[in-house]
């Protein structure tokens, strides 16, 4: 055991947490190449301050070391209420019920936005809260180390966690910048630790009589201890330099979903056209349900794919624009003024459909409600998620029922430049012949691109064609790519995919800008009415991919190849006039451009409260917090108790069972305040014990056994052991040993006060003497 350590002065403990602050706030700089902005880290910064300054404070008003950590923690969850508790709070940082709920959604948003977000991300609320979780939980540990164990060479094992995360994600690393800082940081701290060390020798006088007179010098030697600070720093420097460079990078998803390859769209939904085994379902998994005051059914959009590589549609992948908020949507792309649009209204409540991107009709002008951070996507105009998924949403939107007429349509001429983008129309130089070739045959007589597109529709949608979604798989072209379109177009069955696929490369083949819209078809009517409204249910059997063609002056529009599914637009049918309706046929509406809201209570409308829940989960995941910081709290105490068992066991049945109880009885009393120098032998320290008042004092109980004459023959036997050759010990004695452990023990602890003993158990301090020997600094061979 290590000597008790010198105690500290008021300004001594401020410059070593201000070291420690310093420290923190530099490596947290290290986060900088994974997130836009500055803003994360001064809320960061926030937290540093507030947990380590709560320390301070707390060693400054003589608060026991024990209950400093669990309150740093009172401290962190004040300043989290500050942050991120709002309304939700009493006087801004008492938390309340709703404050562990809103904690909840943030951390569930938390995880979300990893899983989601490209680098650099988007600071969105529920990532800084992570931010700042971690940087409290960080900052906790670092004052523990270097103010209550007093380790603070061990401040680099915490520090890394914010050095090394970087590694993770970039193939760069962290900044060499930001690592030289937190170096010198590091090495600022070691130095600020060796003077304060120094200082509180020189200045505590030695009054024990039998202690040798030693003179320090007034001046401590400054090229041996920076050398150390050097090594240790250079040391994990280079150490977290090499981890940095072999940790492999984790490549971030354009679109995440939480199931597995076998039911990519039974929960999540996938950017590539993999829709048939989801689409071959038995029993299918209900997605979403909506309602719409003005009686429409549109489609629903979840992704939209541009690129054809290989064998799959892609997305074309665009970082997030923390910009595209939900209320900054704009005009779609390339529609005119002259073009009839009618608002129409729609509340949607999502069920088991989980991904990353909102369901909404092409072209949406309004979206209200929806939980998380959510952006809207160039051109395209999907609305996608970085902290938050589409599980049990509910919310609102206005979209636009876009009804272009034929002569619109079939006077519209070449895209505008930079009008869509290059991969709308890009084809590779080598297509299976067959592919241009029914483009060719298909669109002969047509005299413009409209006519064109409308003749390949037909051209899929005639008898020549079958829906099927076995013959694809049985046939071995169950895709979307180009081999899987030419074989389509000699087997002519296929589902979906194949429909929309084929008909979008030949759109390409003549001219036309295309691409694939992911998503649903409008489901069915259900019996359920609000307010005279049918509530329509949609479900994976829903699932479906459809084309859209874009014609300058009209923009994008959707068509419907696929026989026996959906709906085909008036104007893509044969033989449309100028009056033919758009998508849905014309019903009462509202004006356009109006922004009115649905009819009725859309709440009520799909489905029940789901306030009970959500306040139910938040519960649990306060409860989760607290948990967490309850183990953390009790991390010294279930070492210690480790410890002890292991010694026990060595008593029972192990080797050296007196030198087990030896060590045991000595870590009792360092635990309890005792100062026990490993330089003295058991005998001096058993004298110093036995002058204690409760080795003293005579048994409670006549005849009970007595800790004095228990403490003797504890240190007869480890003089024994460790001096004399001994035969192994019988069962009897080792029991003997035990007992008179317990009997010693219980006499130290019936010494201390009560505020000591509970400190004995939260922050054992014969633990230092085990991270001294971590870092190469054993104990020697003593008491």
């Amino acid at each position: 055991m290590r000597p008790e350590r010198l105690p500290l002065s008021t300004p001594q403990s401020l410059a070593l947490s201000g070291a420690t602050l310093l420290l923190l706030l530099v490596a947290t700089t290290a986060l900088g190449p994974l997130i836009s902005g500055s803003g994360w880290w001064w809320a960061g910064a926030v937290m540093a301050i507030g947990v380590i300054g709560a320390g301070a404070g707390l060693r400054a008003v003589r608060t026991p070391p024990s209950l400093v950590p669990p309150l740093e923690l009172v401290a962190m969850l004040l300043v989290l209420t500050l942050l991120f508790g709002g309304s939700t709070s009493l006087a801004l940082i008492v938390p309340t019920p709703d404050t562990f709920a809103a904690f909840g959604e943030l951390a569930e948003g938390a995880r979300s936005t990893i899983e989601q977000q490209s680098v650099p991300a988007i600071p969105v609320p529920a990532l800084v809260f992570a931010i700042c979780v971690g940087v409290g939980i960080i900052a906790v540990l670092l004052d523990l180390i270097v103010q209550s164990v007093r380790l603070p060479a061990l401040a680099a094992v915490p520090v890394l966690v914010p050095v090394l995360v970087p590694g993770l994600f970039t193939e760069a690393g962290a900044e060499v910048g930001a690592l030289v800082l937190t170096a010198a940081a590091y090495l600022l701290l070691l130095r600020v630790d060796v003077r304060v060390r120094r200082s509180a020798e020189l200045l505590q006088e030695d009054d024990r009589d039998d202690a040798p007179l030693v003179i320090a010098p007034k001046r401590a030697p400054i090229v041996p201890t920076m050398g150390a600070s050097l090594g240790l720093a250079a040391v994990g420097l280079v150490a977290a330099s090499v981890i940095t460079a072999a940790t492999p990078s984790i490549s971030t998803s354009f679109l995440i979903g939480t199931g597995g390859p076998g039911t990519l769209f039974a929960r999540g939904v996938s950017p590539y056209l993999e829709l048939g085994r989801d689409l071959r379902r038995p029993d299918p998994v209900p997605a979403f349900t909506y309602v719409s005051p003005d009686g429409i059914r549109p489609y629903f959009t979840l992704l939209t794919v541009e690129r054809l590589e290989g064998e799959v549609w892609t997305a074309t992948e665009r970082a997030v624009d923390g910009d595209h908020t939900l209320d900054t949507l704009p005009r779609p792309d390339g529609l005119a003024d002259d073009v009839v649009t009618e608002a129409r209204q729609v509340a949607v409540q999502t069920q088991e459909v989980r991904t990353a991107w909102l369901p909404l009709p092409y072209p949406v002008t309004e979206i209200d409600g929806v939980r998380g951070s959510w952006f809207w996507d160039d051109g395209t105009l999907n609305v996608r998620s970085v902290d938050a998924t589409t599980l049990e949403q509910r919310y609102r939107l206005t979209h636009l029922d876009v009804q272009p007429s034929v002569q619109q349509l079939r006077s519209s001429g070449e895209p505008a430049p930079g009008a869509v983008h290059a991969s709308t129309l890009a084809l590779p130089e080598e297509l299976p012949p067959i592919i241009a070739e029914t483009a060719a045959e298909v669109t002969a007589s047509a005299p413009t691109r409209y006519d064109a597109a409308v003749e390949i529709q037909a051209f899929l949608r005639s008898s020549a064609f079958a829906y099927s979604e076995e013959a694809p798989v049985e046939g071995g072209f169950d895709g979307g790519g180009f081999d899987a379109i030419a074989q389509f177009l000699e087997v002519r069955e296929g589902y979906c995919v194949h429909f929309a696929s084929t008909m979008a490369v030949l759109a390409r083949e003549v001219g036309i800008p295309s691409r694939i819209s992911v998503g649903y078809t409008s489901g069915t009517p259900t019996d359920r009415r609000v307010d005279d409204e049918v509530v329509v249910e949609v479900d994976s059997h829903d699932l479906h991919a459809w084309p859209e063609l874009y014609f300058e002056g009209v923009g994008w529009v959707p068509f419907e190849p696929t026989p026996g599914r959906g709906t085909v637009p008036g104007y893509s049918r044969p033989g449309a006039d100028e009056q033919s309706p758009g998508l849905i046929p014309s019903s009462p509406s509202t004006g356009p451009g109006s922004t009115g809201r649905p009819d009725g209570d859309p709440d009520r409308a799909l489905g029940g409260d789901s306030g009970t829940v959500t306040a139910a989960s938040g519960w649990v995941r306060g409860g989760a917090i607290l948990v967490a910081a309850l183990v953390l709290v009790l991390l010294p105490a279930m070492i210690r108790w480790g410890a002890r068992a292991a010694r026990r066991r060595r008593i029972r049945v192990g080797p050296q069972p007196a030198d087990a109880a030896w060590r045991e009885l000595a870590a009792t009393a360092v635990d309890l305040g005792v100062a026990v120098d490993d330089r003295r032998t058991a005998r001096a320290l058993a004298e110093e014990l036995a002058g204690r008042p409760g080795f003293a004092a005579d048994p409670a109980e006549p005849g009970a056994p007595s800790a004095a004459a228990s403490l003797r023959r504890l240190r007869d036997a480890v003089e024994r052991e460790r001096y004399a050759p001994s035969a192994p010990l019988d069962a009897a004695v080792r029991g003997a040993l035990a007992d008179d452990l317990a009997i010693a023990s219980a006499a130290l602890r019936a010494d201390a006060p009560a505020a000591r003993r509970a400190e004995a158990v939260l922050l054992a301090r014969s633990l230092r003497s085990a991270g001294r020997a971590v870092l190469g600094r054993g104990a020697p061979r003593g008491a």
